[in-house]
């Protein structure tokens, strides 16, 4: 099922709006892809103009930066530890930004956004 973007046929106030056309399909929005832990899986998305979005859909590997040293490491995610978006994700293994992951190196917070860049980024927790 496609979401809508479009306005609203109802008014603040409640009344009716009519509209002179109907629905276009550049207001239609993606379905939503939760990004979930195991072995990496990415899908490609075209966007109006040309533009391309990469989706991660299965990360296994996260990019993560510690402050102290100012070095980038691969780890391996191991879970999701806490999820302000959503305490149902945690239990569930599904990265957002914001999420506070699990990884060998240490609990991080992931600072992409794994439905847009493609990739998972995240900084160490002191």
């Amino acid at each position: 099922m496609a979401l809508w973007q479009g306005k609203s046929r109802r008014k603040p106030s409640g009344g009716r709006r009519v509209f002179s056309r109907g629905k276009r399909k550049f207001e239609i929005s993606r379905e939503k892809q939760y990004t979930k832990i195991g072995k990496q899986s990415l899908k490609l998305y075209h966007g109006r103009g040309g533009c391309t979005k990469t989706d991660v859909l299965v990360a296994e590997y996260a990019n993560v930066v510690d402050k102290k040293t100012n070095t980038v490491q691969k780890s391996k995610i191991i879970n999701v530890a806490s999820n302000p978006a959503d305490p149902n994700y945690v239990q569930r293994n599904i990265l957002n930004k914001g999420a506070v992951i699990r990884t060998e190196l240490g609990e991080a917070v992931v600072t992409s956004r794994p439905g847009q860049d493609g990739a998972i980024n995240a900084v160490l927790v002191q």
